[in-house]
């Protein structure tokens, strides 16, 4: 994660999108006492996309209920070409 001012970010900002597009990251942008965050639109897609699925307290319960289920080995394995 970047941090950088917003005189800075002015003067370089197709630099600093460019980054953060290319590596997926995340850049901070202080601006006095406060801040901002600039993200990729594809960052910004699957944390939008996560927030979603856990709003919904059924798929948010299925979720758990799977990893448990993996961590505790109950799992089965399949061949895909067997779907």
């Amino acid at each position: 994660m970047t941090t950088t001012t917003i005189s800075e970010f002015r003067a370089n900002a197709k630099l600093y999108i460019d980054s953060v597009i290319s590596d997926s990251g995340a850049l901070i942008i202080n601006r006095g006492n406060t801040a901002a965050v600039l993200i990729s639109l594809d960052e910004y897609n699957s944390i939008k996309a996560t927030e979603s699925i856990l709003s919904s307290p059924t798929t948010s319960n299925d979720l758990i209920r799977g990893v448990e289920q993996l961590n505790s080995g109950e799992s089965i394995e399949v061949d895909i070409d067997l779907l």
